[in-house]
């Protein structure tokens, strides 16, 4: 394994395509993958970036969020996805447990419940911590993924089975009653469940903090013993990944009403 400097990046990465087919959307350049690239080189980082217009509406318009290593030179967002997860990716690779090339099978990421579109989607002054489309990857980006592009899901959707013990003690003492439908007699109950990956858009986490984008930015980077250069080097690209936790949103009864939602996150902004 070898660290790139600018010319051998772009004699060890796929040669560059430098048009679009019909459908618009770019041919993926795939970076190899005992290849180390050196974000801090000019020209090593997002240098074609697939474009993304945050806030947009329509999908096919709005883009994909590419942050996964095999596109280095397309990649339109800083950081890598499982946030501080992502540490264990680099020890499963370097045990050997875990090929480099590695592309997960997203047939059966598809959500089991139908959430939005909603107008707030298509506010950028709404949407500053999630990416709304996370959950829809295979539907809204399949030509993406036909194309060969690793994009990954950022929400998961799903139903859930839930014990708590506070809802045992309620129906023990008759402050709840079982319908067998959404809270079964064991104290169990039946609820809708959403596994978020935090996708940050920098401009408008910057408002709500105060603060310049570039100030943030900056802080960041320090903060972070200049662990994302991109940051700083890379003020176009917008959206950052950040390497903390999510948070899991459990939903009671029906999605379009939300009877009784619970959140566990240990950060969010939206």
């Amino acid at each position: 394994m070898s660290v790139s400097s600018n010319s051998s990046y772009h004699k060890n990465k796929k040669q560059k395509v430098d048009h679009e087919e019909d459908d618009g959307i770019p041919i993926p350049e795939i970076t190899q993958a005992d290849y180390v690239n050196l974000t801090t080189h000019a020209d090593a980082f997002g240098v074609d970036p697939v474009p993304i217009s945050w806030g947009h509406p329509d999908p096919a318009v709005r883009g994909p969020v590419i942050c996964t290593v095999r596109h280095m030179s397309q990649r339109n967002a800083i950081g890598a996805h499982s946030g501080s997860y992502c540490i264990y990716t680099g020890l499963a690779v370097a045990a050997g447990k875990l090929n480099p090339e590695y592309i997960p099978n997203l047939k059966l990421t598809s959500p089991v419940f139908k959430i939005g579109p909603h107008k707030a989607w298509s506010d950028p002054k709404k949407m500053a911590s999630i990416d709304p489309f996370g959950h829809l990857v295979t539907d809204v980006f399949s030509k993406y993924l036909e194309k060969g592009f690793d994009i990954r899901p950022t929400i998961a959707v799903t139903k859930a089975h839930i014990d708590l013990p506070e809802c045992r003690e309620a129906i023990t003492a008759g402050r709840l009653k079982p319908d067998g439908k959404i809270l079964k007699p064991s104290g169990q109950s039946i609820c809708s469940k959403a596994a978020i990956e935090p996708v940050w858009y920098l401009p408008e986490i910057a408002r709500r903090f105060g603060c310049t984008e570039v100030k943030l930015r900056e802080s960041i980077f320090r903060m972070t013993n200049g662990m994302y250069p991109e940051l700083i080097t890379r003020p176009d690209i917008k959206i950052f990944l950040p390497p903390i936790g999510g948070l899991t949103i459990y939903i009671w009864g029906d999605i379009g009403t939300c009877i009784t939602v619970l959140v566990f996150n240990t950060f969010v902004v939206q």
